[in-house]
């Protein structure tokens, strides 16, 4: 389910599709699965289409999300998940740690908290 929260300083077109990833990820919406319309969703979520419909063509970008023309937008096997993504993300990752660790974070709470967030860590 997508809920909006107007308060977010993230565009609308992100909260959706940071809903619609994290939706893919956890399994509540499956690989090939159709995603609604771009038009029942706004509609669902009392937004303009194109705020959907740029949330999904950022989706298909990234490799979550897959579009058959005439047929709609379906969530893309876990496997097509662009690694540029995963290496961005993983960048990213790296920049926030030695931020923390500057900071003061100790190097187990930071395990502690990738325990917590993400399963056992090894």
């Amino acid at each position: 389910m997508i809920v909006l929260d107007y308060r977010d300083s993230r565009p609308l077109y992100q909260q959706v599709k940071d809903s619609l990833r994290r939706m893919m990820l956890t399994g509540l919406l499956e690989p090939d699965e159709k995603l609604p319309s771009v038009r029942s969703l706004a509609t669902q979520l009392a937004i303009n289409p194109n705020t959907i419909q740029r949330a999904y063509e950022s989706l298909e970008t990234e490799g979550y999300v897959y579009s058959i023309p005439g047929k709609g937008s379906f969530a893309a096997p876990r496997t097509g998940v662009d690694e540029e993504r995963r290496d961005r993300l993983l960048g990213q990752f790296d920049s926030l740690t030695a931020e923390l660790l500057y900071l003061g974070v100790t190097r187990d709470r930071l395990i502690a908290r990738i325990r917590e967030k993400g399963g056992e860590v090894q």
